[in-house]
């Protein structure tokens, strides 16, 4: 039984339709990318999903069927925008946060002094909220998220104002959370690393789903006009190849659509040139999410 379910939903916010027949699925242990553009829709898509606005039509269902109150406390949501409360010193805010969560205050102050020791936050937890660092309340705000335990993980922009260090700390603490069965939504613009960390993704725009699928299915699909290719003498020109491009000690040859790539295999064979390496250059998240986003624009 999936974990997430979102059939067919469908919002609109007056005259705006801010998702439209949106459909995707998530099973337990999966980690999941959650896509696209600014306004493409994702956010609402969330909020349907969390019970925070109800779809015009569709359904979704969560851990098993309808949202309710007790299925939140096996939820945790970290929103893009922080939602910490400013004025009071952080380990009051975490206590507090973790108190809404159903937890007893022992079991809080544990987990948060480990949190706080590993993201390097302990001499800063008297200090009010507003006090600390963007950086430092991005922290703060995974923590929380973190602290209850969470079956169902969805993490909006986690990586936001985190400097590189900060950033594959969170980006390891995800990779523990799937290693132990919790389920995750990432939305993230950092395709990089969603590339890293997701096996699946759903990409919006406009309100619709134009992508979905497995991370290497969907670059196999869009894979097949550029081949990398090392050798020690430089290539001559061939027949099907509009441009070759070098890259990192390799070139990258932008093929003439319709030509196929074993018979510029072929070819170099046959004119006896020492070929180190050869392979199908499979495009990154970032180039296949600009393809789709400026074609949908286009068809716009």
């Amino acid at each position: 039984m999936p974990v997430v379910d979102l059939a067919h939903i469908t919002k609109s916010f007056g005259p705006v339709k801010a998702v439209e027949d949106v459909s995707f699925s998530l099973e337990k242990g999966d980690l999941f990318g959650l896509l696209g553009p600014n306004g493409a829709g994702k956010t609402t898509s969330l909020r349907v999903m969390l019970d925070i606005f109800r779809p015009d039509s569709g359904s979704v269902a969560i851990l098993g069927g309808a949202m309710s109150e007790a299925k939140k406390n096996r939820i945790g949501y970290m929103p893009e925008e922080r939602g910490l409360y400013q004025d009071i010193p952080l380990e009051r805010c975490l206590a507090y946060l973790g108190s809404l969560k159903g937890m007893n205050p022992a079991d809080v102050k544990r987990r948060s002094e480990t949190y706080l020791e590993r993201f390097d936050l302990t001499a800063y937890k008297n200090k009010k909220v507003k006090e600390l660092s963007k950086g430092m309340q991005q922290k703060a705000q995974v923590i929380a998220t973190l602290l209850h335990q969470p079956e169902l993980l969805i993490v909006d922009e986690p990586f936001s104002g985190l400097d590189p260090v900060n950033t594959q700390m969170v980006m390891d603490l995800l990779r523990e959370q799937h290693a132990e069965g919790v389920t995750i939504i990432l939305c993230s613009h950092q395709m990089h690393q969603v590339e890293e960390l997701c096996d699946r993704i759903v990409l919006i725009d406009h309100g619709k789903v134009m992508l979905y699928g497995g991370l290497a299915d969907i670059r196999r699909q869009f894979s097949g006009n550029e081949l990398l290719v090392r050798s020690s003498v430089d290539l001559p020109k061939l027949a099907g190849v509009e441009r070759i491009e070098p890259v990192n000690g390799t070139v990258k040859l932008h093929l003439a659509k319709g030509t196929d790539p074993q018979e510029i295999l072929q070819t170099l064979v046959a004119q006896k040139i020492a070929v180190e390496q050869f392979e199908i250059a499979m495009p990154t998240l970032d180039e296949i999410f600009i393809r789709v986003v400026q074609g949908e624009e286009r068809g716009a």
